[in-house]
């Protein structure tokens, strides 16, 4: 049985929720990524992604220089433990339609990793179609606002 520590991307950066969002955009353009997980020291707290920054602020007018990353991050973070098994995260990630995951050490609880789409595709590719669909089924919009 193949763990999740096993494929993750171990150098994952994070920001912290005082972080304007501009600082996150530019962030994640350095690092090539869409999304970032945010921590309050080590703790993980939330994500921010660059549709939390294009949809949440600049639909509400927010300047990017004047929100911080606290106000549009994600709080509800699925994650997921270093020694999971890779088929039960990707259950995971199926059944919440996310494409990437932060990951945990077991032991303290403290971001080690983050393990997405990329690398389950790339290392482990058994199963990755099925998740992938189930991913990619499109969602509802969202009405509430």
């Amino acid at each position: 049985m193949q763990i999740i520590s096993d494929i993750m991307t171990r150098e994952v950066r994070s920001v912290s929720p005082q972080e304007t969002i501009m600082r996150a955009a530019q962030l994640m353009d350095e690092l090539n990524v869409g999304s970032l997980p945010v921590c309050d020291g080590n703790k993980l707290i939330g994500m921010v992604t660059d549709r939390d920054i294009t949809v949440r602020a600049t639909a509400a007018g927010i300047a990017p220089d004047q929100a911080n990353v606290q106000d549009v991050m994600s709080q509800q973070v699925r994650w997921c433990f270093d020694n999971q098994s890779v088929d039960e995260v990707m259950e995971q990630m199926s059944d919440s339609q996310i494409r990437r995951v932060p990951v945990l050490d077991h032991e303290n609880h403290q971001l080690i990793g983050i393990v997405s789409l990329g690398d389950l595709a790339t290392k482990h590719s058994a199963q990755v179609d099925r998740t992938l669909e189930n991913i990619s089924v499109p969602s509802q919009p969202d009405l509430s606002h």
